[in-house]
């Protein structure tokens, strides 16, 4: 029995011109459950490519803020004690702005940002709260490409740089200037601890005037930052403190080239590529302060793709049935075929086929509906939020008449998750899917298809 003998069989079996056991034309139980079988895979390849890409969307969203707004590609941060041991004063603008353009030359290293971190009580009209102050360039929102594109503008300008009234300015994240209930205009109040020379501790305040706020989409980072200038940071904020960090970017983050580059940065810093060695310095990748939230991220990927792939798993069983009761049915076909020279291995490789075919129509049907579902997941989610706040706002004027203590439902928590997940679609990973489910089909297929080439045709035809 031959190749092309077993694949037209193949094609009998899956598309019969009229069932074996059945003069109305009526497709079997078998050729029903096959099509079930085909739609059961579709159906759960549907969650398990919509998880995969809103959860590759969801880490590559956050963790491109935690790389592009936090720590860059490489941090290096300073000692400013340090440094004030080693040359007798307090670094200032200039020094910061010479260091930054010394590290961006280094190989591998496309720029170069000096930052201050401090932290701080922020005071506003309504509240107080503990804020993570940044102190950076003035145009830091324009100069850097990752500000530039991740952090989008509420109200007033992203402009730090002093105007001719010389008052300090500061720009607020949404979720922190809503706390304090400040707009752009506002003054702002900055309390802070410094060390004396005595080494005593004593409060500072510092006035700023809200220039615009900012919203970087995910309010874990909204809820504490305050950006200032680089310059008011150094002058009012204590070394013992504080934190001068260097952001170097590079041109690809997850590039494996990323720790060639950390090492021409240490050899600059440390003085070992002739320049004069930074005093207190360490050189720190993204994935170095980022690990653990890196990790965690895969993990929670990794875990919930394990349950989908469950779920493709039990979908696929549903093959190995259906052609049990396939081959039930056409025992008079299978004896009649052995008994004109059809082989055991040319019979048990057509049912292979008809199911190896079954888990390709699975594939076909439930990869674009997946992709389509993954893709609109913004569109899908913002639609329920409507329909189920309809329902439960109705609800609520039922039984409460007052609607200024209703709060709508937000089935993804901007406090955990990001407003509006980006979206990313995993070529590779998808054909890991689509071959996987298939080598599936083709294993769950196995056993009937061998117990369809074992079948005794001398048995059958005596049973007629």
């Amino acid at each position: 029995m031959t190749l092309a003998s077993s694949l037209l069989y193949a094609i009998r079996i899956l598309f019969p011109k009229s069932s074996p056991s059945s003069s109305s034309g009526r497709k079997s139980n078998g050729e029903r459950s096959l099509a079930g079988a085909l739609l059961c895979i579709g159906l759960s390849l549907v969650p398990l490519v919509s998880v995969l890409v809103i959860s590759d969307g969801m880490i590559q969203g956050i963790t491109g803020r935690l790389i592009g707004l936090c720590s860059q590609d490489i941090a290096v941060f300073l000692d400013m004690s340090a440094w004030q041991e080693k040359y007798g004063g307090k670094i200032t603008e200039k020094d910061c702005n010479d260091i930054a353009q010394r590290l961006s030359l280094v190989e591998g290293v496309t720029d170069a940002f000096p930052e201050l971190d401090s932290t701080a009580l922020a005071a506003g009209k309504s509240s107080r709260s503990g804020a993570s102050v940044r102190a950076v360039q003035g145009d830091i929102f324009s100069a850097n490409k990752s500000f530039a594109t991740l952090f989008n503008l509420v109200e007033g300008s992203v402009d730090l740089v002093p105007d001719s009234s010389r008052k300090n300015k500061a720009i607020l994240c949404k979720k922190i200037a809503d706390d304090l209930g400040l707009h752009a205009g506002d003054s702002l109040r900055l309390i802070c601890v410094n060390k004396t020379a005595g080494g005593s501790l004593s409060p500072r305040m510092v006035p700023f005037t809200v220039s615009g706020i900012v919203s970087s989409g995910y309010q874990e980072l909204d809820a504490l930052w305050v950006f200032i200038p680089l310059e008011a940071g150094l002058a009012n904020f204590s070394p013992a403190s504080s934190k001068l960090v260097f952001g170097l970017k590079t041109a690809d983050s997850f590039s494996p080239e990323l720790m060639q580059v950390k090492d021409h940065v240490i050899d600059d810093v440390f003085g070992f590529a002739g320049n004069e060695e930074l005093e207190g310095a360490t050189v720190w990748t993204w994935n170095d302060l980022n690990s653990a939230q890196y990790q965690n991220y895969s993990s929670t990927k990794a875990l919930l793709l394990l349950i989908m792939l469950l779920i493709v798993l039990v979908a696929s069983v549903n093959i190995s049935s259906a052609l049990v009761m396939i081959v039930m049915e056409r025992r008079k076909e299978i004896a009649i075929l052995k008994s004109v020279g059809g082989s055991a291995g040319g019979i048990t490789v057509a049912f292979l086929l008809a199911g190896f075919s079954a888990g390709c129509g699975g594939v076909l049907l439930g990869i674009p509906l997946g992709l389509l579902a993954g893709v609109n997941i913004n569109t899908i989610i913002n639609f329920m939020e409507k329909i189920i706040n309809f329902f439960v706002k109705f609800l609520y004027i039922l039984f409460n008449a007052d609607l200024s203590s209703f709060k709508g439902v937000r089935l993804l928590d901007p406090a955990f998750y990001l407003q509006d997940i980006p979206i990313s679609v995993p070529f590779k990973e998808l054909l890991v899917i689509a071959f996987g489910t298939l080598l599936l089909s083709l294993a769950v297929s196995a056993i009937p298809a061998v117990k369809a080439g074992r079948e005794k045709p001398l048995d059958t035809l005596r049973k007629l």
